[in-house]
């Protein structure tokens, strides 16, 4: 399975049970979606549907693993797309 199709809400309530702020986010996002929106500088809070600074980094740590390049890589895009 290529990851990168993978939807961010599943793959984050599977890890991440407890945290019931995950359910926030948007259900028809994957990881190729967000890589693009933020490659188009796209608002990364407004495109994942929550607000919240540790899903975005989990997130954001999966992304990076995903792509296959380093967090700050993902974090530095992010910082151009606020």
């Amino acid at each position: 399975m290529d990851e990168r199709f993978l939807l961010i809400r599943d793959w984050y309530m599977a890890k991440f049970p407890d945290d019931d702020l995950g359910k926030e986010i948007n259900p028809e996002l994957s990881f190729s979606g967000l890589f693009d929106s933020m490659d188009n500088y796209k608002e990364v809070y407004e495109t994942m549907g929550v607000h919240d600074s540790i899903i975005r980094e989990r997130v954001f740590e999966k992304l990076a693993t995903i792509m296959r390049v380093g967090y700050m890589d993902v974090y530095e895009q992010w910082l151009k797309c606020r």
